[in-house]
């Protein structure tokens, strides 16, 4: 932090896995920012090369952590929602899952041209609450069914064609750009950069709140209790293929 930009980073390498502390950590950092009016700028930003983030621990979507997960999940996701401040997520490597939800909340996107994207919880039976809320509103019912319904990965290239992505470049040049997009940012009014982003949102922010709310309870009182829902983890974990049960 240097007053007026923050730096939040995703330090759980090789892969990133976000966990249920580092949700918590993540809602607390929030709640900070929220009383930092003199922070124009929030980049969010990952540790390590091979991965900005794979998603949560999968350990966590099982039945009995499962609940604690969402609901830290969904509270970061309002904290983030909430902020007067610009975020700029900077993404160097595959973002899945979790991770993908988590940048998908941001405002600007720089990503490396060989990065993907992707939500591939369906083949664990499980659903992705903030991306099955976010990504209609941003491409379409169409292009989020494709990516909700069948969690193929999306290339980085195409996601920029989506306009999921705001600057496209090589994987070298990601810090540079994100520093220099950050930096341009910065030039302008701090108050005048709240506002603009507080009128684009206005109207959208309460019904995706509630979207995300409701995306999130389907997914704890509805799938979560299903033997789908275990046998999904189990299978994940031991590495074998699901034997599903719910038509």
């Amino acid at each position: 932090m240097n007053g007026r930009a923050a730096r939040i980073v995703l330090d759980r390498p090789p892969l990133n896995i976000v966990t249920l502390e580092m949700l918590r950590q993540l809602e607390a950092v929030a709640e900070r920012l929220a009383a930092m009016p003199e922070v124009r700028v929030v980049t969010l930003a990952a540790a390590g090369t091979r991965a900005f983030s794979a998603g949560v621990d999968v350990a966590d979507h099982a039945g009995d952590r499962a609940p604690a997960m969402l609901a830290a999940f969904q509270s970061v996701a309002e904290r983030l929602l909430d902020l007067d401040q610009v975020l700029v997520a900077s993404v160097r490597a595959p973002a899945l899952g979790g991770g993908w939800e988590l940048v998908l909340l941001c405002d600007l996107v720089v990503a490396a041209d060989d990065a993907r994207f992707g939500v591939p919880e369906i083949a664990l039976a499980a659903l992705p609450p903030v991306a099955a809320a976010v990504l209609p509103r941003v491409v379409g019912e169409a292009r989020a069914r494709r990516l909700v319904l069948t969690g193929e990965p999306l290339a980085a290239a195409e996601a920029y064609q989506w306009g999921l992505v705001s600057r496209l470049v090589p994987a070298a040049d990601v810090e540079r750009v994100t520093e220099e997009l950050v930096g341009q940012l910065l030039a302008h009014s701090g108050i005048a950069l709240r506002l603009a982003k507080r009128a684009m949102t206005a109207a959208g922010r309460g019904p995706l709140r509630a979207a995300i709310r409701e995306a999130t309870e389907l997914y704890r009182s509805r799938l979560l209790p299903t033997a789908d829902a275990a046998e999904g983890i189990a299978a994940f974990l031991e590495r074998r293929q699901p034997a599903w049960r719910h038509a």
